[in-house]
């Protein structure tokens, strides 16, 4: 008799983890060497920020983005395969 595996997903996290690594040592170099001031207008609002800010918080932003959409995209699987033990 045989005994099986189970199915490892650690390849994809570990491949995960490395793209988190590059792309945050990515945003820390361009942060590092963009620390000029910046002047935004947004309808009747006018505002300057430093460079290496507005790089953080569009950064924070978009990550928060990505991160709600895949709880939404969970959200959406697990109450069909719900919805499919049901029927």
């Amino acid at each position: 008799m045989t005994q099986q595996q189970p199915a490892s997903d650690g390849g994809r996290r570990s491949g995960g983890l490395i793209a988190i690594l590059v792309g945050a040592a990515v945003l820390v170099t361009f942060v590092l060497q963009n620390t000029q001031d910046v002047r935004f207008q947004f309808l009747w609002i006018t505002f300057t920020w430093p460079l290496w800010l507005y790089t953080i918080v569009v950064a924070v932003f978009g990550a928060l983005v990505w991160f709600g959409l895949g709880v939404v995209r969970r959200h959406r699987r697990r109450a069909e395969r719900r919805d499919d033990r049901r029927s």
